[in-house]
């Protein structure tokens, strides 16, 4: 392959990678995004669509995903994405859980959430078991798109319209910027971001060590009810309200985290809590679990998706329905931060999101790492 030239070369076609190649088309410059496999396949399309904002670690993280919340809704309407449902109803059958909710209804964080009673959640979510429920917390501002066909309907876009090259099955083996050697022969590049996902180990991995990322491994399923069900919006519940670092750093979520820990013990060890969300044939996509290693086992562990499905039955009347599909994402993972932006020299960035946010908050992400570069 003969050698080209570009301002900017990307590795990585996850949502990452593309969030920083549209940063830098919307800035006129020539970009390439490698990826070794023929799409994207890794946690950018094992996820649940769902662009969070609400419940999103307070400061960096929260005005990251809100930013790229409004990000999303452009991309979506350009690249004819469709967006299934909108916002997010996060239900709370303990005394403690109210508290909490009530706590970050004071917080800037809350400002456009309201609470519901058990009647007005149902009005939302209509399969919802209203009898289960003490109160729930609303949010309008979330988005819900199918990430597999998202992600490459966004590559497909930047593409056609921003004229941004990808190279598909294509390995890159070392990044001397302004110099790559890939599997198809050299390519030269002003500027080089790297986008590894989960991989830490193939380019940049003593720089990367120096993080201990490791690895987080979830389960997801999808379900298939046998008569019509509309959920109306995400749904989540009190596990997520001591996982979600948005209401867990709360000093209200103290008592909550105390009662989950003895009363459902399994599931805070298996890292479960509640996320269901619908598509567009009617099916919902529901999770997940959260287990951590250098290199996850690949096996879905059936009493793991049990535990799942018992939250969701717990706070859903969904009557009869069929698991079509199960599978595991995997994702980098840091003890001390949920993203990193490494600079191995001035032309040259590595960055990963550490904390399974990335659908979220990878716009704002770009339009940083971009803007640091042209500045």
């Amino acid at each position: 392959m003969r050698q080209k030239s570009y301002d900017l070369a990307i590795v990585g076609a996850g949502i990452v990678g593309l969030a920083h190649a549209l940063a830098a088309a919307r800035r006129g410059k020539k970009v390439v995004v490698i990826d070794r496999d023929s799409c994207a396949n890794g946690a950018s399309i094992r996820n649940f669509g769902f662009v969070t904002v609400t419940g999103q670690q307070s400061g960096d993280c929260w005005q990251m995903a809100t930013r790229s919340r409004e990000v999303w809704t452009e991309v979506a309407e350009a690249a004819r994405i469709p967006l299934l449902h909108r916002g997010l109803t996060m239900t709370a059958r303990f005394p403690e859980s109210e508290a909490v909710i009530d706590a970050f209804l004071q917080t800037e964080m809350g400002a456009q959430c309201r609470r519901l009673t058990p009647d007005q959640a149902a009005e939302r979510v209509p399969a919802l078991r209203t009898d289960q429920i003490r109160c729930a917390l609303y949010s309008p501002v979330e988005v819900r798109v199918e990430s597999k066909d998202a992600v490459p309907q966004i590559a497909n876009w930047l593409e056609g319209v921003h004229q941004v090259d990808f190279l598909w099955q294509t390995s890159v083996n070392t990044v001397e910027t302004p110099r790559l050697e890939t599997s198809r022969g050299p390519i030269h590049a002003d500027t080089v971001i790297v986008c590894p996902g989960d991989d830490n180990t193939t380019l940049f991995a003593d720089r990367i060590a120096s993080y201990e990322v490791t690895r987080c491994k979830l389960q997801m399923l999808r379900v298939s009810p046998h008569r019509p069900t509309e959920l109306g919006t995400a749904l989540m519940s009190d596990l997520g309200l001591a996982r979600y670092l948005g209401y867990a750093e709360l000093p209200e979520a103290a008592p909550l985290k105390t009662r989950l820990d003895a009363e459902m013990t399994a599931h805070r060890e298996n890292g479960i809590h509640l996320i269901v969300v619908q598509s567009g044939d009617g099916s919902l996509v529901v999770g997940d679990s959260h287990h951590y290693d250098q290199t996850p086992d690949p096996f879905i562990d059936k009493s793991v998706n049990d535990l799942i499905l018992s939250e969701m039955d717990t706070v859903l009347e969904l009557g009869p329905y069929d698991i079509s599909e199960t599978w595991i994402g995997t994702y980098a993972s840091a003890p001390d931060r949920w993203r990193l932006t490494d600079a191995p020299d001035d032309a040259t960035r590595v960055v990963m999101v550490t904390a399974g946010c990335g659908a979220s908050t990878a716009f704002a992400i770009g339009e940083e790492t971009i803007a640091n570069l042209y500045s």
